[in-house]
């Protein structure tokens, strides 16, 4: 692994709304719970190296959403939000692609390396993975620096949130993204 100075450091709804009670209804499951304290590490290690920053900020049209604009839950997490100047793409649907300028933004700030970080592995991270990947960016992401919840298949069986989260690794793993952790990144990044 290889990363330069192209290398983009993406955030997917790093939100309040994230923290809902909703999410762990039903007694549902988080997993990894140093996620944030993982991407925070990642983006200090960026922002000290002044690397390409993009915070990916969900904008729900759902009337019932937390993560719908007005509403506190539609802010960034204290711990991640943005600096002054940092790049912020807002989002409608799953892919931060689709309904956005970002494919264009990136060839036009000449980043081809994106490491993917945040929520939900199994929703908006995987959606945008799959797309970064056919897209024809080099995309790295992040296992301990996204997570999920526990939720039941489509023939209803239940499965827990690890075991949803490695599902979600396994399918986008070598043809789409190279998956790697916090430690791998910041060994690759000491130069």
């Amino acid at each position: 692994m290889r990363l330069d100075s192209q290398t983009l450091l993406m955030l997917i709804d790093l939100q309040k709304a994230i923290d809902h009670p909703s999410w762990l209804e039903a007694g549902r499951s988080r997993n990894n719970p140093n996620a944030e304290a993982n991407i925070f590490e990642l983006l200090s290690l960026w922002r000290s190296k002044s690397l390409p920053i993009l915070h990916v900020k969900h904008m729900s049209t759902k009337a019932n959403s937390a993560y719908r604009p007005g509403q506190a839950g539609n802010d960034f997490k204290d711990l991640l939000k943005p600096l002054a100047g940092e790049w912020v793409l807002e989002k409608a649907t799953n892919s931060a692609f689709i309904g956005t300028n970002l494919e264009g933004s990136l060839h036009q700030k000449g980043i081809s390396k994106l490491v993917v970080t945040g929520v939900i592995t199994n929703n908006s991270v995987e959606a945008t993975v799959r797309m970064a990947g056919n897209l024809g960016f080099e995309t790295y992401l992040v296992e301990d620096g996204s997570f999920t919840f526990g939720c039941y298949d489509f023939y209803g069986t239940w499965h827990e949130a690890r075991e949803v989260h490695a599902m979600s690794l396994a399918n986008l793993s070598g043809e789409y993204a190279t998956i790697v952790n916090t430690a791998q990144l910041k060994e690759a990044l000491t130069y």
